[in-house]
C-alpha cells in the first residue's frame, strides 16, 4: 500500500465530504502503520501529536472515517473492534486463537465476494467477510 502524505490525507478527507481536521489526519496516519489496531491503541498513538484529544473523540473520528469508507472496521469474536486502512478489496483475516494477532488474507476464491452462498435469500451479494482462526507462527514457536 502507498504511504500517503498529509496533503493526500487532506484531499481524501475532503473528497469523502469530511473536513480535514488534525484528529482525522492523525488517525489516518496512525492506521498507515498500525493495521488492525483497536481504538485504545490508536488513541495512545494520537496522544503523542494531539495531547488534548480524548478517547471519545477518537471513537467519533473512527466512526466518521468508517462511514465514508476511508477506514474498515472488523470485529473478530472476543476482540474489540479493529480498524484498518486496507479498503475496497474484500480481503479477509486470520486471527491467532492464542495471542489475538490478526493478518490479512487475500480473496479466497476469485473476485469479490470470493464465496458463493448456497442460498442468497434474494439478496444481491456484494462482499463476503471471512475470519480464519488458527495459531500464528510466533505462538507455534513458543509451543515447540
Amino acid at each position: 500500500m502507498h504511504t500517503m502524505t498529509e496533503a493526500e490525507f487532506s484531499t481524501a478527507l475532503r473528497d469523502a465530504g469530511l473536513k480535514a481536521t488534525a484528529p482525522r489526519r492523525t488517525v489516518l496516519r496512525v492506521l498507515e502503520t498500525r493495521q488492525h489496531a483497536d481504538a485504545a491503541a490508536i488513541f495512545d498513538e494520537v496522544l503523542r501529536d494531539l495531547p488534548d484529544t480524548s478517547l471519545q473523540a477518537i471513537y467519533g473520528v473512527l466512526s466518521a472515517l468508517t462511514d465514508v469508507g476511508l477506514v474498515r472496521r472488523i470485529e473478530p469474536a472476543g476482540s474489540p473492534a479493529l480498524y484498518e486502512r486496507r479498503i475496497g478489496d474484500n480481503h479477509h483475516h486470520v486471527v491467532c486463537t492464542q495471542c489475538g494477532a490478526v493478518s490479512d488474507v487475500d480473496c479466497v476464491i476469485g473476485e469479490a465476494p470470493c464465496l458463493t452462498p448456497s442460498n442468497t435469500a434474494g439478496f444481491a451479494i456484494s462482499t463476503a467477510d471471512v475470519t480464519f482462526w488458527g495459531v500464528c507462527p510466533d505462538c507455534q514457536e513458543q509451543r515447540a
